[in-house]
């Protein structure tokens, strides 16, 4: 998993992080935790938005880490967005949250995901799944399953590894 970068400031300050001071209110860091599934855990902390994340996010879970670049992203409102491995190194419950998070952010932006964690990407218009660094298939989740290449062959394994 591509660690996600915080700073050794406040929750609220790492979301805010990126974008001129006289722009961002309180009231939109909190919306845009909220829509990451960050507030309840923010509120929860000594200090909520407030608390310092420690160097690098120490004081921090994964998932509470992720949730909080995602928060970020919201805020910034990019028109495109790159993920590297979101999900990968987090718990079946931090990856629920995480995952329920990402798909808000994804609404109305071009997304690049790049993902092992194959249920990351079953719900994107388009799977490229690439071999050898060139793309080998290209298609829907179901329009690659229904081919039964190597997409077929990889979702049959991470569903065998699950059981």
């Amino acid at each position: 998993m591509q660690e996600p970068v915080l700073f050794s400031m406040s929750v609220g300050e790492n979301i805010a992080y990126g974008l001129p001071d006289d722009n961002v209110s309180k009231d939109d860091v909190i919306k845009a935790a909220k829509a990451a599934n960050a507030h309840e855990f923010i509120i929860s902390l000594p200090q909520g938005y407030d608390t310092l994340v420690g160097e690098r996010g120490s004081l921090l879970s994964g998932g509470q880490r992720q949730r909080i670049a995602i928060a970020r992203a919201l805020l910034k409102n990019a028109p495109i967005l790159i993920l590297d491995e979101a999900t990968s190194a987090l718990d079946t419950v931090s990856e629920r949250l995480v995952q329920e998070a990402l798909t808000h952010l994804m609404k109305g932006r071009t997304t690049l995901v790049i993902a092992h964690r194959l249920s990351t990407v079953q719900n994107a218009h388009q799977i490229a799944l690439c071999s050898d660094g060139k793309i080998a298939e290209l298609g829907t989740h179901f329009e690659l399953l229904s081919r039964k290449g190597q997409y077929a062959s990889l979702v049959g394994a991470q569903r065998l590894a699950f059981e």
